[in-house]
Parts: C-alpha cells; sequence; structure tokens
C-alpha cells in the first residue's frame, strides 16, 4: 500500500489498511496499476475508500455523483457498495485517464451503474440540477481546487435533504494551516472549509482522514 496521509505514520496506515479494509481484488489491481503513473497521488486510498462505501452504506444511498474521477478507484469502489439498481454520475474532463476507469469498471461488472460525463464538470452538474434536482443521496469532490466552491454549490443543490458532501484534500499536506501558503488552490481549500463550517444549509466536520476529508450534511 502506498502512504495516503502525510499526518499519520506510514506504519500506522499500512496496520489500518491490512487489519481492516477487505479491499475488492479488482480495486487492489487498479491501485497498483495507478501507483506508478504520474500523477498517482490524485487517487485516494485504500483505507479512505472504504470509509467512503462505509458512508454510502450508512445512509442507504444510491445515487452517486462523483467530479474527480481520474483512473475510477473512488468509482469504482462506491459503484461495489451501492445497491443493484443504484446509479453514478461522474464528472471528469480528461478521456486516458477514464479509459483506465472504463476498463476496471467493466471487469468489476459494474459499468452499467456508472454514467461518465466527459467535459467540463460545471456544465455537467448544471444540465444535472436542471433534470434532476435534490435527487442524489451522496457527492464526492476531488477535482480542480480553484473550482471547490461552484462545484460544491452545485452538489448541494443535486443532494436530497440529509444528503452529504465529502471534500477531498481539504488539509492540502498541512498547508491550510500555514498562513504564509497562499497559492490559489490552498487559498481556494482554506475558505471551503470556513464556508461549510458556516453554512447554515449544512451540518459540517473535517477529517484527518488521507489528506484530509471535509463532510458536510445537508439540512
Amino acid at each position: 500500500m502506498t502512504a495516503r496521509s502525510a499526518f499519520l505514520d506510514e506504519r500506522v496506515q499500512e496496520y489500518i489498511v491490512e487489519a481492516t479494509v477487505d479491499e475488492h481484488p479488482v480495486l487492489a489491481r487498479l491501485r497498483a496499476e495507478t501507483a506508478p503513473m504520474p500523477g498517482a497521488g490524485m487517487q485516494i486510498g485504500a483505507d479512505q475508500g472504504r470509509f467512503m462505501q462505509f458512508l454510502a452504506q450508512t445512509i442507504g444511498a444510491r445515487r452517486y455523483v462523483e467530479v474527480g474521477v481520474f483512473t475510477g478507484y473512488s468509482s469504482l469502489a462506491m459503484a461495489l457498495a451501492l445497491p443493484a439498481d443504484g446509479k453514478i454520475l461522474a464528472c471528469d474532463i480528461n478521456e486516458s485517464y477514464t479509459a483506465i476507469a472504463r476498463r476496471y469498471w467493466r471487469e468489476a461488472g459494474v459499468e452499467a451503474k456508472i454514467d461518465l460525463r466527459v467535459g467540463p464538470a460545471v456544465q455537467t452538474l448544471d444540465e444535472a440540477l436542471r433534470s434532476e434536482p435534490e435527487s442524489y443521496d451522496l457527492a464526492f469532490i476531488d477535482a480542480d481546487k480553484e473550482s471547490v466552491d461552484a462545484y460544491y454549490e452545485r452538489c448541494l443543490g443535486l443532494l436530497r435533504t440529509g444528503g452529504i458532501i465529502m471534500i477531498d484534500n481539504v488539509l492540502w499536506s498541512g498547508r491550510v494551516a500555514d498562513p504564509s501558503e497562499n497559492d490559489e488552490d490552498t487559498t481556494a481549500l482554506r475558505a471551503i472549509n470556513a464556508k461549510a463550517s458556516h453554512d447554515s444549509r449544512v451540518d459540517a466536520v473535517l477529517l484527518s482522514i488521507g489528506d484530509g476529508l471535509l463532510l458536510a450534511r445537508k439540512r
């Protein structure tokens, strides 16, 4: 396993996965294929994938929206966790990475659950908002950080009451806590953490799993 958290000793991370994560073999193969690729750090860890599956199962999720697919680990994990009639709206702009995702979705037998839209995510989410507002149970945002607020607002509109938004990388390897770090990505992540914590439309909590995972439950 590749360590995915900058805040937890690698041996402890290894222990968590080995002791508590029963990773599906197709997920394990996808993780192994992605690991040596450029940009492999965009892939979530096995422990985070299992947590997201657990959350989906806990709230009885059937419909899930994902912003930022990469090679498909998180969408595959969620497709495996959703019931047989579950549906995923997956948004990404990269054809080559998502071609890998499609291959593993087919191998796992979940491709029919996933509607992949390749193009600007804001446009895809706006289209979904016009046709199916407040009809999703769960959303995961793991794409370009400077657009995180735009994704948050649209996903909030797509969620039913009680639905949950998950936003990845919100600790940004600790840079959000460093006042000297003021690049565009860090500033955007710092802002979404503050916004969600004071947003009267949601209840929010920030977890230190992976690179930081912000959960916002729609009231």
